[in-house]
């Protein structure tokens, strides 16, 4: 599903919101995970997971099409870490 195909569907779902109304709060609710996440924060969603970042250190990474070694700096990467029931449902039998 892509954010387009979200928006639709939360629309289709809330015929008292617009479209417009969806998108807003759409972009409301990813704007503010990435914000909390770009301060150090966590966001954490009961019964679907949490979101994190997490540090990488610097290191020498390779040009894949040179082969020339370049330096690649210290960076934080965002990590999510489903939760128990989206774990027991992606694992369950019958879908």
């Amino acid at each position: 599903m892509i954010r387009s195909e979200l928006i639709q569907t939360l629309a289709e779902e809330n015929p008292d919101l617009g479209l417009q109304e969806v998108e807003r709060i759409v972009d409301l609710f990813f704007k503010e995970i990435v914000d909390r996440l770009s301060n150090g924060g966590r966001v954490e969603l009961r019964g679907f997971g949490a979101f994190t970042t997490r540090a990488r250190d610097a290191r020498t990474g390779r040009n894949p099409r040179t082969g020339e070694q370049v330096p690649v700096s210290a960076k934080r990467v965002p990590y999510f870490k489903p939760g128990k029931e989206m774990r027991e449902r992606l694992n369950s039998k019958a879908h």
